[in-house]
């Protein structure tokens, strides 16, 4: 029983480092994006951000499903006690990442005027080439990433991440402080991307070697990561994919159906480049206790450990289940003024309220996927991204006429509803115990009702009052505090931990 709680406390330290420093990174990113966009002005980070794009979907070809699969196939080597295979998925992984930058980098050297037609402006193209060799240093960093993952060795990846991110806004900032126009501007980011990959593959490699991991030969190991890793890869890129047909086709319908060229591109930007980004905050914040729990489940699957799986596969459920439906009232009641408040748009707003259901949808879809890939079925949920998003693209084909810019919604409660649903199914299956996370949700979804209600309430009585911010800031607290009262009150969470960690606390500073 000791060594079992010693087990759990260390799996939340980790949990609660990884978000710190998640947090921490992504808020930095944020307050740089800010800068550039002061700097270099709208039109340098449309030039920045086309090149981004291209790059990123390079990047998700190379290397998007190998470092889960290196620390999966780790952990199932490990289980085994089978030290040299180890070894030789490792290599394996940064063997093939290599071999598959390489040529992607040579094949945009040479024929760099043939493939121009990606880049809707020259200039783009220049700033392309030179985050371009970044690719080969950050796709073999995101093998070294999947090594520490599966040596649950978070502190240092973490670590690196947030200096790799430092790195890029000192270097960014430096660069762009001395440049004398929009385009070089964009230019010397581009610059700075390309110095930080370098820097954090400098990095993960002396942490490599520091921890005693070694090189040996990858012939062995290539057969078992590509059947693995391919199908990983197949529905990221995939994925990327039906984003940039999506961006394409969803203005064109609209169009099409009786709206101008303005009205659609308004419309698509409020609903998919403010909106949206702003439902995935819990999946964001789900993500790092995703991280620490993927190896943790890989271990237990292939022990055959069954009972420990489900465990762990319940408290991620619920954990998922709780953080997404708290954020589900305060946007529903409060996405008008939010979208007024962080874009100056109430469209946007109205398109946050109407779709903030998603978030329990979306954090499911991505939880479940993980864990299944941790298991080695990513075969099936390829297949499973694959007919959701035939759903979604047939659903912005045809719906545009219907309801305009809500088809989108509709697509996506296809694409995450029918993931989530038929991942849990599989779930189950694979778990071969009965996963206990039904009345949970049940209950979770009814305390939205009464929750909203309140907020609605609040909103009324106190907008002509205070205003939105204040109003806004109102529902907020009181909607969470309420909800969480609801799971209190249902015995569905405790207390009783943490107030057990501040008696410890208070009898350690009295002594």
């Amino acid at each position: 029983m000791g060594v079992k709680l010693f087990t759990l406390k260390n799996f939340f330290k980790t949990v609660a480092i990884v978000t710190i420093f998640s947090v921490s990174e992504k808020f930095l990113g944020f307050i740089y994006r800010i800068y550039l966009s002061r700097t270099i002005g709208s039109e340098g980070m449309g030039l920045y951000q086309v090149a981004l794009s291209v790059f990123a979907l390079l990047l998700t070809v190379c290397c998007s499903g190998t470092p889960i699969t290196v620390s999966r196939l780790m952990t199932k080597h490990k289980a085994e006690n089978n030290g040299k295979k180890v070894f030789g998925v490792i290599s394996s992984g940064l063997f093939i990442t290599l071999i598959t930058a390489l040529p992607l980098c040579l094949i945009f050297v040479l024929f760099n005027k043939p493939l121009s037609f990606l880049f809707a402006d020259s200039r783009c193209k220049n700033i392309f080439f030179v985050v371009l060799p970044g690719l080969i240093f950050t796709s073999l960093y995101a093998v070294l990433r999947g090594v520490l993952w599966g040596n649950k060795d978070f502190l240092p990846y973490s670590i690196i991440e947030l200096l790799e991110e430092v790195c890029m806004i000192v270097c960014g900032i430096v660069l762009i402080s001395n440049a004398t126009s929009i385009y070089q501007g964009a230019f010397s980011a581009g610059v700075a991307v390309t110095i930080s990959y370098i820097f954090s593959f400098t990095l993960a490699v002396i942490v490599f070697f520091l921890r005693k991991n070694k090189l040996t030969n990858p012939i062995k190991e290539l057969k078992p990561l590509l059947a693995s890793a391919t199908p990983i890869t197949a529905m990221r890129t995939a994925s990327s994919l039906a984003n940039s047909l999506v961006s394409i086709i969803l203005p064109l319908r609209l169009i099409s159906a009786g709206y101008t060229q303005s009205q659609a591109m308004n419309m698509f930007g409020a609903a998919l480049g403010q909106a949206i980004p702003i439902l995935y905050i819990p999946t964001t914040l789900i993500g790092s206790f995703t991280l620490v729990l993927v190896p943790e489940l890989s271990e237990n699957f292939y022990k055959g450990n069954f009972t420990s799986l489900k465990k762990d596969l319940e408290k991620a459920l619920k954990f998922t289940i709780l953080i997404s439906c708290l954020f589900i009232p305060p946007f529903l009641v409060c996405g008008k003024e939010l979208g007024v408040l962080i874009f100056n748009n109430a469209e946007s707003g109205t398109y946050l309220s109407a779709s903030s259901f998603l978030m329990v949808l979306m954090s499911i879809s991505s939880i479940t996927t993980s864990m299944l890939n941790s298991m080695g079925l990513e075969n099936k949920t390829l297949i499973y991204y694959l007919i959701s998003g035939a759903f979604m693209l047939a659903c912005i084909w045809f719906l545009p006429y219907v309801c305009g810019i809500y088809s989108l919604l509709i697509g996506f409660t296809f694409v995450f509803g029918l993931t989530s649903l038929l991942n849990l199914i599989l779930l189950s299956k694979t778990c071969k115990q009965s996963i206990g996370y039904k009345k949970f949700l049940f209950c979770a979804v009814g305390f939205i009702i009464p929750t909203c209600i309140l907020g609605f309430l609040i909103k009324s009585i106190f907008l002509s009052l205070l205003g939105s911010l204040l109003t806004t800031l109102l529902c907020l607290i009181l909607t969470v505090v309420f909800n969480c009262l609801f799971y209190l009150c249902f015995n569905l969470i405790s207390l009783d931990g943490f107030l057990q960690k501040i008696k410890i606390i208070t009898k350690r500073k009295s002594t």
